[in-house]
């Protein structure tokens, strides 16, 4: 059996070419809705976004039991005659400490997640569901780590890959056709470009599984499930977890699509892609404050990006907040905020080098999403694709003060 093997037969198997078709949601269903839950949680669904986040995936409130599900340390579960009736059975098919995690997620997204060992896990979880010889649409500009996965996985199973810019919403949709899998980024990773998740889901074929990499907008700003998507990825690593200690990704399919969901946990379970406790854990309690996190990486964002866009040094700054950006108009009508993620073209790759060297407060780090301000020059990366400006420095913005933060950056360009 050859390493992609296992992925096609669950996928024949369970028929996910009918992905999108509506199926009663399973008894095993790890909605919050669905848990024993106090009757101010069990409302949950009419609660907002920055509510849920702080509320769901806590357990069944019981005088002097904790507030917060605690980690598990367990690789061993007692295990029961009946195997139908086991729960957990062993340590690389569930803990508690993940199911509290995936109950949040889920409830942010909208359906039913599952929380893998990093989010490259879960993106070669998403790609064991591609048939042999299918055809997969993926973004040109889209995370290295995520193309080197796709191209190697193409010229092993005779794959026919299609590049698009997400932004050319009729592009994707001539791409799409006759398409097993529709790979979207939006905001794509480095180039912040913006896709229309809501005429994609709506246009694409009942055939054609919808992926959507939602790593940059989180579910405050986005939910793709509601555009017509059928998986969303996360790399929970970044601004879900927050604090730049946790590895960790997660998939979220449909609450009415158990077909999905089942051939993804069963992938996990067999390929041992599962997350530790104690990142689970870390997880959570990163996720908890998201909403203020955001919120003030965001409104410092927007106002660096204004600030940018007049300095003299800085020849584009990539950001959908401003009113010139490409993608604007598409942001501002699908999602709820533009994120706290900015990219800047300066001259070429000295000048980006010179920038980074002269930030004091600004910290040189390949990842993102966490309370400190990141960033990088992207080429730097020999993986990264040749599209993408020698000169392109990708800002993650954290939650230090504005005016520090800009105090940094200005003394290094006005030194270019």
């Amino acid at each position: 059996m050859t390493p992609g093997t296992l992925g096609w037969l669950s996928l024949t198997i369970l028929d996910l070419s009918r992905v999108r078709r509506l199926v009663p949601l399973s008894r095993q269903t790890w909605s919050v809705i669905n848990q024993p839950q106090p009757p101010e949680i069990s409302r949950s669904t009419r609660w907002q976004l920055e509510t849920v986040a702080v509320t769901a995936g806590r357990p069944k409130r019981v005088v002097d039991a904790p507030l917060n599900p605690p980690v598990v340390f367990a690789s061993t579960f007692v295990g029961a005659h009946d195997t139908s009736a086991a729960g957990m059975g062993y340590g690389r098919y569930g803990n508690p400490t993940w199911q509290a995690l995936e109950q949040a997620i889920g409830a942010l997204e909208g359906g039913r997640a599952l929380s893998f060992a990093s989010g490259m896990a879960a993106a070669h979880a998403v790609l064991e569901l591609m048939p042999p010889g299918g055809v997969i649409v993926i973004p040109e500009n889209c995370y290295s780590g995520v193309r080197e996965a796709v191209d190697r996985r193409a010229s092993r199973y005779s794959w026919q890959v299609r590049r698009v810019n997400v932004a050319d919403t009729p592009g994707v949709l001539a791409a799409a056709e006759g398409a097993d899998m529709v790979w979207i980024e939006s905001p794509t990773n480095p180039t912040i470009e913006v896709a229309d998740l809501p005429t994609l889901g709506s246009n694409l074929a009942h055939d054609c599984v919808f992926v959507v990499d939602n790593t940059f907008a989180t579910p405050l700003l986005q939910r793709p499930l509601e555009s017509g998507a059928d998986i969303v990825l996360h790399s929970a690593t970044k601004l879900i977890s927050g604090h730049s200690d946790v590895l960790l990704g997660a998939l979220v399919a449909r609450a009415d699509d158990p077909r999905t969901f089942d051939a993804l946990e069963a992938i996990r379970r067999s390929f041992g892609a599962c997350p530790g406790p104690m990142e689970a854990y870390l997880a959570l309690r990163g996720l908890r404050t998201l909403p203020l996190r955001l919120a003030q990486a965001q409104a410092s964002a927007q106002a660096l990006a204004e600030r940018l866009a007049g300095h003299k040094c800085v020849q584009r700054v990539r950001f959908p907040g401003l009113s010139s950006d490409p993608g604007h108009d598409v942001a501002r009508r699908t999602m709820s905020g533009f994120g706290s993620l900015i990219s800047i073209d300066l001259p070429d790759a000295k000048a980006a080098e010179t920038f980074v060297e002269g930030c004091s407060l600004w910290v040189l780090a390949t990842s993102l999403g966490g309370v400190e301000s990141t960033f990088e020059r992207r080429r730097r990366w020999q993986g990264e694709h040749q599209s993408v400006p020698e000169g392109l420095v990708r800002m993650s913005v954290g939650i230090e003060h504005l005016e520090d933060l800009w105090t940094d950056i200005a003394y290094a360009l006005d030194r270019l």
